[in-house]
């Protein structure tokens, strides 16, 4: 029986066209800056994203990180979502790694930060604050239903940014479904943040890596605090090769994940004893909630994996499912009617 795995579109193999490209990438060893294929990943990365230069890491977290200390020294504050992904899902490394102190603000259910609670989270000098020195955003939002962010709102939130001399790093992992649901060009969101990551591993199918991007003396500091975090690479040429096919083949069909994701958030707004609401799945990722009296979360899950279909149980009685390049609508008619089974 064929796997449905919904649980992150993290689990997508690579493509036949990435393999042969790994295969035969032209490879030299990335510390000393000698690779071409990394080169050109990093140069075609600037390029879409519309910043001076990229930088190539192994994950979105290093990069997150990287970034971060980039901006941000020790005892320095940064203001991001309660429910963003640098919070909730990055070990604490900003703290960790970093000695900078996180104040979060609540989240709303479009991903956006309130922009007078921003306001008022920017620390006034004092001798007993600490100085607010970034602001984190995250788009599309992952925790928020997937939500992608508005350009209206990036373009507001880099506004006050400039007013109380803030920068802005973007959380962007799933950047690209964002600027597809939002129909526009990647770089109409970019334009408004100082710095960005982006992942070549989820949506966009890529084995493994993440990009970075910024001005030149950004990515010249990122670069050297990705060699501390023990991110330097030898021939990662090998791995670029599948993201830039990831950038290449990949972005344009985007609109099917979130087409299926619709397919699914509706078939299971019509089945008895689940709950979510269709007109909050934008892009790829949807919440749904169980209030079935006969089963409890765990065995709903459980009973899925026998049929050979996974998702994820993120909070107590909370789902999430993923669509990805790699679920077809096939899959989601197969996801539904099993579903329908188990609760009946």
């Amino acid at each position: 029986m064929t796997v449905i795995d919904l649980r992150s579109d993290t689990v997508t193999q690579p493509t036949d066209a990435m393999r042969e490209a790994m295969a035969s990438a032209k490879v030299g060893d990335d510390v000393l800056n000698e690779d071409p294929t990394v080169h050109e990943l990093q140069d075609l990365a600037a390029d879409m994203l519309g910043k001076e230069a990229a930088l190539f890491v192994p994950s979105g977290t290093m990069g997150n990180l990287i970034s971060v200390l980039a901006h941000c020294g020790r005892g320095d504050e940064i203001l991001l979502g309660d429910r963003s992904h640098i919070f909730l899902n990055e070990v604490g490394g900003v703290a960790a790694f970093g000695g900078i102190h996180p104040r979060t603000i609540p989240n709303e259910p479009d991903g956006t930060i309130p922009l007078d609670l921003i306001r008022k989270s920017v620390r006034s000098p004092d001798l007993h604050y600490p100085p607010t020195r970034l602001l984190c955003l995250e788009n599309t939002h992952n925790y928020c239903n997937g939500a992608p962010v508005s350009v209206e709102f990036m373009k507001e939130a880099k506004a006050l940014a400039q007013q109380h001399d803030l920068k802005i790093h973007l959380d962007g992992a799933r950047l690209f479904n964002a600027s597809v649901a939002l129909g526009v060009d990647v770089r109409d969101i970019t334009r408004h943040v100082d710095s960005l990551v982006v992942c070549l591993s989820k949506g966009l199918s890529a084995p493994v890596g993440s990009l970075v991007a910024g001005t030149q003396e950004f990515i010249k500091g990122a670069r050297k605090l990705r060699k501390m975090a023990g991110g330097g690479m030898r021939q990662a040429g090998h791995i670029a090769a599948a993201g830039l096919i990831a950038l290449k083949e990949q972005v344009s069909r985007l609109n099917e994940d979130h087409a299926n994701a619709r397919l699914l958030a509706n078939g299971i707004a019509a089945t008895p004893g689940l709950s979510i609401d269709p007109a909050t799945v934008k892009t790829n990722i949807l919440f749904f909630q169980m209030n079935c009296q006969h089963l409890n979360p765990q065995e709903f899950v459980e009973k899925l994996n026998q049929q050979a279909i996974k998702i994820l149980e993120i909070e107590p009685g909370v789902f999430r499912a993923v669509t990805h390049r790699e679920i077809s609508t096939g899959m989601i008619s197969r996801t539904l009617d099993t579903i329908r089974a188990i609760l009946k």
